[in-house]
């Protein structure tokens, strides 16, 4: 190999490590500025914030249907709901949406999710309504915590 060569390999090389940092950084941190009442805003499109919040809307959706279920004793009807919104329902997030959010939001979303899973297996398996009960109470605190710690703005440039 000619030392030519060799500064080509070294200058890709460099190339590649310096793309796979920023993106990690970018993966890392998020599209997010801080917002004038105290969160975190994370600036989207307006095409992702109805995307985020239309998915948050049918996660409140399966928290109603989950607490009616539970006044009517129906653990299979719980176990329904909280499926509908468990990991099996996520995908179809764009790429650029995902990018977009700081990891902390992803892990909570991810935890949100498999909190649900959680809810379902247990109104399937046991079935004791305070049980459960007790985990949608949980899975709340963590919605009441990232919603006060996170908003959703149109970015301008977008």
């Amino acid at each position: 190999m000619t030392s030519k060569c060799k500064l080509c390999w070294a200058i890709t090389a460099l190339l590649i490590i310096g793309v796979l940092t920023v993106g990690s950084w970018f993966f890392i941190r998020g599209n997010v500025t801080d917002a004038d009442d105290g969160r975190i805003s994370i600036l989207l499109t307006a095409a992702e914030r109805d995307f985020v919040l239309a998915e948050m809307r049918g996660l409140l959706e399966a928290v109603e249907t989950i607490t009616f279920e539970l006044s009517e004793n129906n653990m299979a009807g719980v176990a329904a709901a909280a499926k509908s919104v468990g990991m099996g329902s996520g995908g179809g997030e764009p790429v650029t949406l995902i990018a977009k959010l700081p990891l902390e939001f992803k892990t909570l979303g991810m935890g949100i999710h498999r909190a649900f899973d959680d809810l379902a297996m247990e109104a399937d398996d046991l079935g004791d309504g305070n049980i459960v009960l007790g985990q949608l109470s949980t899975l709340l605190s963590s919605c009441t915590s990232c919603h006060a710690a996170y908003r959703f703005d149109v970015s301008a440039d977008q």
